[in-house]
């Protein structure tokens, strides 16, 4: 089995994981957040959409500089309701799909880079900054949405194992 196909079998778990938990976010809770300091509902889940799609640049590019000197920071899509989250999700999933699905596995095993204002924060094997950045990140920000639901009284979906409200 190459790296593709291995990979190919972890994202289309973790993505069907993860689509469970955005189908259940509240539209009228979009702008709900549980503390000052945290993200909106709807500010997370996006980031959630979004995640897959960072796996296109770090799969097609070498680097990225997330405040480049002279250049425009990112800028994170601003959706605006459940369905606008779970398109933009759906379409970076099947795009970085198609993009794993043709690649070597010496191309997983380029280096890719991330910068900060010309300043190099770290680099590894893009196999790496896949699984952490990519599959790793969601994991972490899927379970804080499953708090946010929990504490909206939305039923919280299975997802590494049963919960409360849905056995596995």
């Amino acid at each position: 089995m190459g790296i593709n196909e291995s990979l190919l079998i972890e994202l289309d778990h973790q993505s069907a994981t993860t689509r469970r938990v955005l189908e259940r976010v509240p539209e009228d809770k979009l702008d709900w957040k549980p503390h000052e300091k945290s993200m909106t509902m709807g500010r997370l889940a996006t980031h959630l959409a979004e995640l897959p799609g960072w796996g296109e640049l770090v799969l097609t590019e070498s680097e990225f500089d997330v405040e480049p000197l002279g250049g425009s920071d990112y800028e994170p899509v601003q959706a605006e309701s459940v369905s606008q989250i779970l398109e933009t999700f759906d379409a970076n999933v099947a795009k970085v799909r198609g993009i794993i699905a043709g690649m070597s596995d010496e191309e997983f095993m380029q280096p890719w880079t991330m910068k900060k204002a010309g300043e190099e924060v770290f680099t590894a094997p893009r196999i790496g900054v896949i699984r952490d950045a990519i599959f790793h990140h969601a994991a972490h920000h899927r379970g804080q949405l499953t708090v946010y639901l929990r504490l909206n009284d939305v039923p919280v979906p299975s997802t590494f194992g049963p919960t409360a409200d849905e056995p596995m």
